[in-house]
C-alpha cells in the first residue's frame, strides 16, 4: 500500500476530531469530505488513534 492517509467516507462522520488533534493541520474538514495535505502530513497517526468511526487508515511505507 503507498504511503498516505487514508479515509474511509462510508463511515467518516465528519465530526472534525481529526482536524482539531492534528499537530501540523494536515487535515481539513470541508462540507462532504476530509481534505488531507501531504506536504504538511508527518504521520504520527493521531488522527487514526482519535477517530471514533474508524475511518482513518495511516500508512507510513
Amino acid at each position: 500500500m503507498t504511503k498516505g492517509v487514508f479515509i474511509d467516507k462510508t463511515k467518516c462522520m465528519y465530526c472534525g476530531g481529526c482536524t482539531a488533534v492534528c499537530p501540523v493541520n494536515a487535515l481539513e474538514l470541508k462540507e462532504t469530505y476530509i481534505e488531507w495535505d501531504p506536504e504538511k502530513c508527518i504521520y504520527c497517526g493521531a488522527c487514526e488513534r482519535f477517530c471514533p468511526a474508524g475511518a482513518i487508515k495511516v500508512v507510513r511505507e
